[in-house]
């Protein structure tokens, strides 16, 4: 087996035993200094300039370190193996993903609108306090199959790519445009260059993880409903992801949404909403397993290439 495939594995592993850890996470601690960052350049003019400042701020530091890091453990195959492997592990989200998507499923079978309620607003942005036990499976469904892109395949892709240096600047890169990449009068010119960056980083592995969820669910419809309707969203990446998604599971997702006591009128992603295509518990269940279908197939393929690379280059 080669190297990468087995770091990839040996991550995934470690985060199947330990999920996301409850303390020191590395990533609360660049929360709270790009948090600093946004305090101390977010006002006054030029927001758009200080904002492409804070980025470069913001990740350089941790890309120069990773490259630093990346050189002393090159001339050992095991150290390399292993250190690449906790610096993947902590920038996927693998089990937490799951985890939290499956909180949501038991309240809404038994019924208990108001506990499901609460737990998806801990992993979606909009207005959940009257949202019905539909719209509750559908936000929970979208949520995952985004986030299947954002934080396990993406992350994937870039270290798969660059190394420990490229899922580093992608994960960083991820979290700001999660910090700053709002459409609103704080954030719009100053999370400009976050929100970019993360687009440009995303848009190779949005789009695999689209064909990927077509391939391991009902691909023609898959393929259909994304090239349709992947491109009518806001975000150019979360509209393929989804749509391919939504037409992979059969589930009807998109619609009307309460982003802070706005609506928002999103399209239809998927087939269009029926007794047989609307959202519920089992749709979360249904995006929960498409997610590791999908990981189990691009483990597969990166151990299939390696290999092939390996032959080609032996």
């Amino acid at each position: 087996m080669s190297t990468l495939a087995l770091t990839v594995i040996l991550a995934f592993v470690l985060d199947k035993l330990f999920a996301e850890p409850k303390r020191f996470h590395p990533l609360v601690g660049f929360g709270n200094y790009v948090s600093r960052i946004e305090s101390w350049l977010n006002q006054g003019e030029s927001r758009t300039l200080k904002g492409v400042l804070a980025v470069i701020i913001a990740i350089l530091p941790w890309l120069l370190i990773s490259v630093v890091l990346t050189a002393l453990i090159a001339e050992s195959s095991l150290l390399n193996v292993i250190v690449s492997a906790v610096v993947l592990y902590l920038a996927v989200g693998w089990q937490s993903l799951l985890q939290h998507a499956q909180q949501i499923v038991g309240p809404l079978k038994t019924g208990n609108l108001e506990q499901a309620r609460t737990y998806v607003s801990w992993i979606v942005s909009r207005d959940t306090d009257t949202l019905d036990d539909t719209q509750v499976a559908k936000a929970a469904t979208e949520s995952v199959l985004e986030n299947g892109a954002d934080a396990i395949f993406a992350a994937v892709f870039c270290f798969c790519l660059m190394g420990i240096p490229g899922v580093v600047l992608y994960r960083c890169s991820n979290t700001l445009d999660a910090m700053w990449g709002y459409k609103n009068e704080r954030f719009l010119s100053f999370g400009w260059a976050a929100a970019r960056l993360d687009d440009v980083l995303n848009y190779i592995p949005a789009r695999l993880t689209a064909l990927s969820y077509a391939l391991m669910g009902n691909t023609k419809q898959a393929l259909d409903c994304w090239q349709r309707k992947g491109h009518i969203g806001k975000s150019p990446n979360a509209g393929p992801v989804m749509a391919s998604g939504a037409g992979a599971l059969n589930v009807s997702l998109g619609g009307a949404a309460s982003y802070h006591n706005r609506i928002e009128q999103k399209p239809v992603l998927g087939p269009e909403e029926d007794e047989n295509t609307r959202a519920s518990a089992d749709s979360i269940t249904h995006a929960c397993d498409l997610v590791n279908k999908t990981l189990v197939m691009w483990i597969v393929v990166i151990m299939v290439m390696s290999w092939g690379i390996s032959v080609a280059c032996s």
